[in-house]
């Protein structure tokens, strides 16, 4: 807008520390004395200050303000853009100078291959803002994915007539619909309207509402809904059961049909049973036909569609029968009041199972959300207060005591404790934690007392991060699931084509009394063909895998990985920081008779610890870890190309190669066998003379981990070729991959090598897992067809994996690759039976056998049979909690 021909700027900053009244009136006079401020209006609630001014001010301006009141400044949450059209690095570029020239904008860097820019903020600026300078540049930003809770959905036609309608909406991109969550994930351009997509899925017959996760209020009405499925299913059993004996126990015992008769009648029992059924379809029975009926007159059927139909069919045919038998042919007057009332308790029995098992499925996501705690003990002002960890900002100090949880992530500013991280890593050890040391939010402090400072809180914590993380793989698809998809679609109606089919052809060529067979029939087939066994055959069976998973520190990102890594043909891994521990250290040590080794490791420890170069880094901390007193040094000397010697109390150490020893006229060969074992291993070995005579011989390496070997050897045995692709030098990486039985060593390349590398796995085997945990790693990660980062690695690497080992080792990948293959086998066993099921019994159910075998299904068998297959699938993918990981740290 335009003031005295000068634009107008507003900027909003988050100001931290403000208690009252007087406080706000502080920070109002300091900003207002920055030159070219208009005006200044503060809100203690929301603790943000709005400043209008005739110019962008510079932050440390605002900030140097804030801080002479007493105050400080709190810097606004990165904001993160997902963006469509980039193809190469400078599109890279061109973003990045886009996002960095918006006001606010204190540094934007764009990643090509996750498609992704972080835009850390100097003070609050406009999502639409950025989004805008990055159109502008030419480019698309997609909106955050929406994720809605979905209400009404049954059976996979269901599923699909959701997505269906999600897509017709402008600027939604995808939209996938999982039956088994109940939630549906849709991604589009910037700018999507949630009301839109609300609105799209009530047309279609459903309710959906903004998901929020796996709160207390959602997982309250799923229980609420379980309570009412257990009533319902009470009182249509005790409803049905009389129903059931009245008319079955006449057909099948001629002495209860001879009593019946007697002491009730035909007439009378019928009228019984009219009552009863009646009581079931309109109470317990209702929510097939308030789902049903609209479905279907919105020529959209579902399951409850052919619930609805089916059992009104036989109970309408069953009122004739009993009110106006004149109506019907003769031989055709009889009811079937049995098969209404029992299919709907059937059903329902299915339905309770089903929303049981449900509950089971994310019971993994439900024990990680309860490992947070409710509250934190925090330090102020010299007391302790207990506050929800809700309230807990960044830089409190926080107190634990032995056998607490820890509250928040943070880094221990003192005390002493062993810590169970096994919930983040799978690691059954603790880990001990000293003042400086890193700790993760939800894990247990067990043996100490600490003090921390809070680092990180709310969504951003490593627990939030991981739950999100297996929610949205729980939620997404496989691609297996689009033929699934595909099929259920047209499932409903075409079941319903074949039931007219059937009745037509029971009616026209059937046996008398010909009616009555073509409504059983009719009906059997209906009932039969539910299709909720293949709509959850794979999200069930996702949600259980990734949530064992995750028990095991196994993140699946993306719910596709885990189809794909079961198809891997090999292994592809980085060496530094994956197969080796990554830093250097202290491997090999010998020492001449006569010399003590601790006293050779001190000496040359002191002449060592002036050095910034790794090797004598790596000297010194051995030295630090076996707690050596270091004596001061004199006479220090570097000989180019030889070594360095100095003098250590009395006596003179020199270290240096081989040359160096030859030069000072002393013989190494005295260590020959060592150093060609060490040459075999990919290690340089280091000599060390004291007072002109051979004392040790040292070598220094990035050590292979302990856990690499049993990995390795694992891969092998789940028949997969191991390839290790390094930046280090061929000689050290041939050595290490003789070491481990490594297949193939690509050595020497840079991080654009790596993907070259990958593209040629590809092409000589198939499918490639890529296997890495630093930056260099994540151009290798995206092209792989699985990434997998290792959780101890950086941001950068993970962000561009699709699972992320938290455990930190390279165990995790023969565990995720086995668990990948159980889930999958289990996916195809649940469609497999879901499909045969479906072939098999629709034409048993239409009467195919009757004609050679005199073999009809009735309808209460469809509708218990339709049940179980229902609860085979949700019990047969349960069964994946039981997967033992392949290899486990001991």
């Amino acid at each position: 807008m335009q003031n005295h021909q000068n634009l107008e700027f507003r900027q909003s900053v988050r100001i931290e520390g403000m208690t009252c009244a007087s406080c706000v009136g502080r920070v109002e006079k300091a900003l207002a004395k920055i030159d070219g401020v208009d005006s200044v209006s503060v809100n203690l609630a929301t603790e943000q200050a709005l400043i209008v001014s005739q110019q962008a001010l510079q932050h440390t301006d605002i900030a140097s303000a804030v801080e002479r009141a007493g105050y400080k400044l709190q810097q606004p949450e990165p904001m993160s853009l997902v963006i469509e059209g980039m193809t190469c690095a400078s599109c890279v570029g061109r973003v990045e100078k886009a996002l960095n020239k918006v006001a606010g904008v204190r540094r934007a860097t764009v990643n090509l291959a996750t498609e992704k820019a972080q835009v850390e903020l100097d003070y609050e600026v406009s999502r639409a803002d950025l989004v805008a300078a990055v159109e502008k540049a030419g480019y698309q930003v997609l909106a955050p994915a929406i994720e809605l809770h979905i209400e009404g959905m049954t059976c996979a036609s269901c599923v699909g007539r959701v997505e269906k309608a999600l897509k017709a909406i402008d600027g939604v991109q995808t939209a996938s619909v999982n039956l088994a969550t109940e939630t549906a994930t849709i991604q589009g351009k910037a700018g999507l309207n949630v009301t839109d997509l609300i609105e799209a899925v009530a047309r279609a017959g459903y309710t959906a509402t903004i998901h929020q996760g796996n709160n207390t209020e959602q997982q309250d009405k799923k229980q609420d809904e379980l309570q009412h499925l257990k009533r319902d299913l009470i009182i249509a059993t005790a409803l049905a059961l009389p129903v059931f004996i009245l008319e079955m126990g006449s057909h099948l015992i001629p002495v209860f049909h001879q009593w019946v008769m007697h002491n009730i009648g035909t007439y009378n029992s019928w009228l019984i049973q009219f009552v009863l059924t009646t009581l079931i379809l309109v109470f317990p029975g209702r929510r097939f036909y308030q789902k049903g009926i609209p479905a279907l007159l919105r020529l959209a059927p579902d399951m409850n569609s052919l619930v609805a139909v089916g059992t009104f069919s036989a109970y309408c045919y069953s009122l004739v029968a009993t009110f106006a038998p004149q109506v019907l042919p003769e031989g055709t007057v009889n009811v079937y009041f049995e098969a209404a009332a029992v299919i709907v308790a059937l059903i329902l029995l299915g339905r309770f199972f089903e929303a049981k098992a449900k509950g089971r499925t994310s019971q993994a996501i439900q024990h990680l959300v309860g490992m947070q705690p409710k509250t934190a003990r925090i330090e102020q002002d010299g007391r302790m207060l207990d506050i929800a960890v809700a309230d807990v900002q960044s830089g409190m100090v926080v107190e634990i005591r032995p056998g607490e949880r820890v509250p928040v992530d943070g880094e221990v500013l003192s005390g002493q404790s062993f810590i169970d991280e096994s919930m983040i890593t799978g690691e059954p050890i603790a880990v001990e934690k000293i003042a400086g040391a890193g700790v993760v939010g939800g894990t247990v402090n067990q043996t100490g007392s600490i003090r921390i400072r809070a680092t990180t809180v709310g969504n951003n914590s490593v627990l939030a991060q991981i739950i999100q993380m297996v929610e949205q793989a729980q939620g997404a698809k496989m691609p297996i699931q689009a033929m699934v998809d595909k099929i259920t679609m047209w499932f409903v109606p075409v079941v319903m084509l074949l039931a007219l089919l059937t009745f037509l052809t029971w009616l026209i060529f059937g046996p008398e009394p010909a009616l009555s067979f073509a409504l059983v029939n009719a009906v059997a087939v209906l009932i039969i063909a539910c299709p909720c066994a293949m709509g959850l055959a794979t999200p069930t069976s996702i949600m259980v895998g990734t949530g064992r998973g995750a028990e095991m520190g196994v993140l699946f990102r993306k719910g596709e990985a885990l189809q794909l890594l079961k198809e891997a043909k090999v292994v592809a891994v980085d060496k530094t920081g994956t197969l080796t521990a990554g830093k250097p250290s202290l491997t090999d040590f010998d020492v001449v008779n006569g010399f003590d080794r601790n006293d050779v490791l001190a000496k040359v420890a002191a002449v060592e610890v002036k050095s910034e170069h790794p090797i004598a880094q790596a000297i010194v901390l051995a030295a630090q870890e076996l707690e050596l007193a270091l004596e001061p040094i004199s006479e220090f000397n570097s000989v180019t190309g030889y070594g360095i010697q100095a003098k250590v109390g009395e006596h003179l150490v020199y270290v240096g190669a081989d040359r160096f020893m030859q030069k000072l006229g002393l013989d190494p060969s005295v260590f020959a066998d060592t150093a060609a074992r060490l040459g075999v291993e990919g290690k340089t070995p280091l000599y060390v003379a004291m007072d002109d005579q051979l004392a040790a011989i040292i070598a220094v390496a990035d050590p292979i981990k302990p856990t690499s070997f049993s990995a390795i050897q694992a891969l092998h045995q789940l028949g997969l070729k191991v390839a290790m692709i390094t930046g280090d030098n061929r000689h050290t990486a041939q050595a290490i991959a003789k070491q481990l039985n490594i297949d193939e060593v690509v050595a020497e390349v840079l991080p654009e090598g790596k993907v070259e590398a990958v593209r040629k796995l590809k092409q000589q085997y198939g499918r490639v897992a890529y296997v890495g945990d630093g930056i260099n790693d994540a151009p290798a990660l995206a092209e792989a067809d699985v990434g997998l980062a290792i959780g101890t690695g950086t941001d950068v690497a993970i962000e561009a994996a699709d699972v992320v080992l938290m455990s930190g080792n390279l165990q995790g990948v023969p565990n995720a690759i086995a668990l990948s293959k159980a889930t999958i086998d289990n996916i195809r066993q649940n469609l497999f039976w879901a499909f045969i099921y479906n072939a098999a019994l629709i034409p048993v159910a239409a009467g195919l056998l009757y004609p050679s075998f005199g073999i009809l299904l009735s309808p209460i068998f469809a509708a218990g049979a339709m049940a179980l297959s229902s609860v085979f699938v949700l019990a047969n993918a349960l069964r994946l909690n039981a997967f033992k990981p392949v290899l486990t740290s001991s």
